[in-house]
């Protein structure tokens, strides 16, 4: 099947093919060496995006402002709450408007049962592509640099032990949208992914019914457990991150008596030593320091975080150019 790439959405990975996903990653490589060797990479002269921010960010803005800014076009910066979305305006109205401006949205958009619908509502009447910087559901930039990162620490992932664990963190109640990327994406490697959260933080049924489709088509699986311990053992690498438990409770407090019935589910030294010896330790960022993990483990000899940080640019150059520049 011959891809087209240009004015494809990026809103989730599930709706690129693994062929697809592989050659994103081609171009990934290709513009991190470029980048190490100071080569320049016009490749989307003249061009403007609009990134468009309903949430905070560190990652995932600069490394779109930037990115966007080292392929030779320009990115503006919206707050959402100084524009007319604060007063009402839809996001029909908003795509038809920007996407006659420049050539391509990105979105971040995080509110529970509402993000990823405002994404779709926006590619169904934009002329150029949607990325989707993080929803209620997918965080797709996330994900393709925690698989770049992955690939370049462990090389071949098949049948590697990646375990997706929830952990203890009371900073906001975070969305659940990484470890469901990741949950979906990992398992299209061969990866055997073990999911592994407390009592009341499932992801959607219809999620893990999705992983399990694709591990069985790439020889990969998908187990859920509530064990951490068992998460832990022999494990290659090692993502323990918070998410909220939107699924069953949809309240937006962030400390209740089930989020502290958990608070031992941090990481540390002694369960990183259950662990294979060369096992990574990985996390999106921010990490909750002292409550998702000890600092002796974010920074220590395990911890890949900085290397999957800085390949955020990488990959993201990579689905500027093939969504706004490709074939």
């Amino acid at each position: 099947m011959k891809s087209q790439f240009r004015g494809k959405h990026f809103i989730t990975l599930q709706e690129w093919t693994k062929e697809e996903i592989d050659t994103l990653l081609d171009v990934s490589y290709d513009m991190k060496k470029k980048f190490a060797m100071g080569i320049p990479t016009p490749y989307l002269q003249y061009k403007t995006m609009f990134l468009m921010f309903f949430e905070q960010s560190t990652r995932t803005r600069n490394s779109m402002e930037a990115g966007f800014a080292q392929l030779g076009g320009h990115a503006n910066y919206l707050d959402t709450s100084t524009m007319q979305i604060s007063h009402g305006e839809v996001a029909k109205d908003t795509a038809i408007i920007l996407s006659s401006y420049g050539d391509a949205i990105a979105c971040r958009n995080c509110f529970w049962e509402i993000g990823n619908k405002y994404l779709r509502e926006m590619a169904e009447y934009s002329r150029v592509p949607i990325i989707n910087m993080q929803c209620d559901l997918y965080h797709p930039l996330q994900a393709i640099a925690d698989l770049m990162t992955m690939q370049e620490k462990k090389k071949n992932l098949k049948r590697l032990k990646v375990s997706i664990i929830w952990a203890y963190a009371k900073s906001h109640k975070k969305p659940i949208s990484v470890p469901l990327s990741q949950v979906l994406l990992f398992p299209r490697y061969g990866m055997d992914v073990c999911l592994a959260h407390p009592e009341g933080y499932p992801l959607p049924d219809w999620v893990i019914d999705q992983a399990k489709e694709n591990a069985r088509k790439h020889g990969g699986s998908v187990t859920v457990i509530n064990s951490e311990a068992e998460a832990y053992k022999d494990a290659d690498i090692v993502i323990p991150k918070n998410w909220g438990s939107w699924v069953t409770n949809q309240s937006d407090v962030v400390v209740d008596d089930l989020l502290e019935a958990n608070r031992s589910w941090i990481c540390t030294e002694e369960k990183m030593a259950m662990a294979k010896d060369d096992v990574i330790y990985l996390h999106a960022l921010p990490a909750d320091r002292g409550n998702e993990v000890v600092d002796s483990v974010i920074d220590g000899p395990h911890s890949v975080v900085f290397d999957a940080a800085e390949n955020r640019l990488h990959t993201s150059k990579a689905v500027m150019v093939m969504t706004m520049n490709g074939r």
